[in-house]
């Protein structure tokens, strides 16, 4: 006789006993490891990975150990976004609230390709987008909004719908500022290799896309950057979408880290001349404080994405869409995908605009005093005060080469994870706050970390 299998999530009980586990499991390994990362570099973590047996044994242990002993090994050797001196990347600490948002999502598992799959999460999901897109366009008359896994896939479809109004000729100029994915896309959407532009102040100067306008002919789509990778960066969008109005290019912003900003009432302004780009890349996994992923790119004229339609018969047959069933193919270029607006919507309902604004005033004030205690320390260089929150600085003293041997060994000793970036030619230690849980305290002790790796 067959055994009787394992209960499926949509079993209460089953599932709060295993969440019990998980929650356990969790706990343990974040003791264990004791810091923002596991100590002993790559070798060490591949190392206690392996020893934990076979991933597909003839005959399994069950699910309470397999969950217990994989889950707490995750946790120990996890590279800990809400632990404080864990600052290297956008890898934000995701809210409570929005974790447990996602553990809803995945035990009900609608997958957003058909009504017939998603009925209640396509309908969150069409309130959702429509209400963010208004955030970002407010004076357009038809903003819309798609949901994506990030900003690398929204800078793809942005790419994707300029080739579809333009041809294969668009001609895409960008900053050397700009995030990578844009040269993939254009590799991957058969398009001239985007024409790249110095930016050695870190962000795009009008005076020099004027000129880059000024020798070509044909269609060109201009992609500034709002939150840059590096250092935090807003290209000066005013003046890019004047450049932009007069040569008659249209304008793509990737605000995929700083776009969150303007639920910030104080900063809002950074992101003055935003809603002039015909679409817009956002992420909510970074200032937005999400489980990954919850990318978004928004359009100012919901008619653009109508390029995207297409037909599968077994899930927006004709004769359904006629009779009133939502079409969501339309919606993304993947078919199967998963209710990620169910965390957003939730976030957003529980914080309003307010409480996400006072997380984001939070973070730009902690990059601020992690500027302040780098110019007062007599030993370290700050690169410039921050604009969104990556702070950049740097050992005195020190060469590129002793810098990321600094990043290296607090890398392995398992007691800080910062980032690195390349400004002036010089290589400089990255920080980039996005734990509004971190303190001043927690902040000097990174520097203090910094500081002792240099002498030794």
């Amino acid at each position: 006789m067959r055994a009787a299998p394992p209960p499926l999530a949509a079993d209460p009980t089953a599932l709060s006993r295993l969440l019990g586990i998980t929650l356990d499991a969790l706990q343990e390994g974040a003791q264990a490891r004791g810091g923002p990362l596991p100590a002993g570099g790559p070798e060490a973590v591949a190392r206690r990975i392996g020893a934990l047996g076979a991933v597909l044994p003839e005959t399994g242990t069950g699910p309470d150990e397999a969950l217990r002993t994989l889950a707490r090994a995750l946790a120990e050797g996890a590279a800990d976004p809400a632990h404080p001196r864990c600052a290297a990347h956008l890898h934000t600490p995701p809210l409570a609230l929005a974790a447990a948002a996602d553990l809803a999502a995945s035990a009900l598992n609608p997958s957003m390709d058909s009504w017939d799959q998603a009925p209640a999460a396509s309908a969150l999901e069409a309130e959702v987008t429509a209400a963010l897109a208004a955030e970002l366009f407010p004076g357009a008359e038809a903003p819309d909004a798609l949901v994506t896994t990030g900003g690398t896939e929204s800078n793809q479809l942005a790419l994707l719908l300029a080739r579809e109004r333009h041809g294969a000729g668009l001609r895409i100029v960008v900053g050397a500022n700009a995030h990578h994915s844009f040269r993939r896309a254009a590799w991957l959407l058969g398009l001239p290799e985007p024409v790249t532009l110095p930016t050695p102040g870190g962000t795009l100067d009008p005076a020099a896309l004027t000129e880059a306008l000024a020798g070509g002919t044909g269609p060109v789509l201009v992609a500034a950057t709002a939150g840059t990778t590096d250092e935090g960066l807003i290209d000066p969008l005013p003046a890019i979408a004047d450049v932009c109005a007069a040569r008659g290019a249209e304008l793509h912003v990737d605000a995929a880290y700083g776009g969150p900003v303007l639920f910030s009432r104080t900063h809002r302004p950074l992101l003055d001349g935003l809603d002039r780009a015909r679409t817009v890349t956002v992420d909510l996994h970074k200032l937005g404080w999400q489980p990954a992923a919850a990318g978004l790119l928004a359009v100012r004229d919901t008619a653009d994405l109508a390029v995207l339609g297409h037909t599968a018969d077994y899930l927006n047959a004709d004769d359904d869409t006629g009779a009133g069933l939502p079409d969501l193919l339309g919606r993304s270029l993947r078919t199967t995908r998963r209710p990620d607006v169910l965390k957003t919507a939730v976030t957003l309902r529980a914080l309003g605009r307010a409480g996400l604004g006072a997380l984001v005033d939070t973070c730009m004030d902690l990059a601020q005093d992690l500027a302040d205690q780098v110019e007062k320390a007599p030993g370290l260089d700050l690169r410039g005060r921050p604009v969104l929150t990556t702070v950049l600085f740097r050992p005195t003293a020190a060469d590129d080469g002793t810098v990321a041997a600094i990043r290296r060994t607090l890398l392995a000793e398992g007691r800080a994870v910062l980032g690195r970036a390349t400004a002036d030619g010089r290589l400089w230690l990255k920080a980039t706050l996005l734990n509004p849980h971190t303190t001043p305290g927690d902040l000097a002790e990174i520097l203090t970390l910094v500081e002792g790796s240099a002498h030794r």
